[in-house]
């Protein structure tokens, strides 16, 4: 009974950790279960997974505004990598970050390039922790997909692994290797995404410098915008000089398999 009951501690906890309010709702199905007298086979998952679809895509999305945050919008050209993130809850941002991304969308109107969106940020309460993420916990941060380009050149809006993290751009050999200074320093979880891939994908897809480049460009003439985190190596391959670009340190984890942007 008492591992039972750690386990099941346990399960609370991740979650949690994962979805900010599985845990409540393993807590309310599990006392719903409690009162049920019909039994049938799953009953418990099934139950679980009918209150957690319910209040995810009903419940959240009407009641997030309250904390002064909104799902982010969906649209032709904004998309998530994963629906994963959408499951998880982990789509929420405050209102200025979606017309960031509008507008970012519509400067891209005449190219090929979508906006593919990783973490974002919980539905409900500032400093919420966003676990693996040191700073999503206020609605202004969001992880944008690198862009990627066919062996021709041609732009493609697929991706190098199933999570959309850890498939990463490594610095060559002439580059500045922040990664290996900061593993060499001790920060062993800077390049820890290698183990979130989920799956590496298109392996004939290339990183396209291009395509990201005017993305990041897009980004950086909104008004709105605060600081954008990418890995130095990449911030001077593409050339970019935009002191809003910054260097997020070696407690975070390396960011060549993704752009991280905030709000000011």
């Amino acid at each position: 009974m008492i591992i039972k009951r750690i386990l099941q501690l346990l399960l609370v906890v991740i979650l949690t950790i994962l979805t900010q309010v599985g845990g409540i709702i393993y807590i309310l199905s599990s006392y719903l279960n409690s009162k049920l007298k019909r039994n049938f086979k799953g009953r418990k998952s099934i139950i679980f997974l009918i209150i957690y679809l319910f209040t995810t895509f009903v419940i959240i999305p009407f009641t997030a505004p309250l904390f002064g945050r909104e799902a982010i919008v969906n649209s032709e050209k904004i998309k998530p990598t994963n629906f994963m993130t959408i499951l998880c809850n982990r789509n929420y941002v405050k209102p200025e970050m979606n017309k960031l991304l509008k507008n970012v969308e519509y400067s891209l109107k005449d190219s090929n390039i979508e906006i593919h969106y990783l973490d974002a940020n919980f539905p409900f309460i500032d400093k919420f922790p966003l676990l693996p993420h040191l700073s999503h916990n206020d609605g202004k941060k969001i992880d944008l997909s690198l862009i990627y380009e066919s062996e021709n050149g041609k732009i493609s809006n697929e991706q190098k692994s199933v999570s959309g993290y850890g498939s990463f751009v490594e610095p060559r050999n002439n580059e500045f290797n922040q990664i290996e200074k900061c593993l060499n320093s001790g920060y062993f979880q800077y390049d820890y995404p290698k183990y979130l891939t989920l799956g590496k994908i298109n392996p004939e897809l290339n990183f396209s410098e291009n395509g990201t480049k005017k993305l990041i460009e897009s980004i950086l003439v909104q008004s709105n915008i605060g600081k954008i985190f990418i890995e130095p190596h990449l911030k001077n391959r593409l050339k970019l000089k935009n002191n809003k670009i910054r260097y997020h340190g070696c407690r975070a984890v390396r960011h060549d398999d993704h752009i991280h942007i905030q709000l000011k």
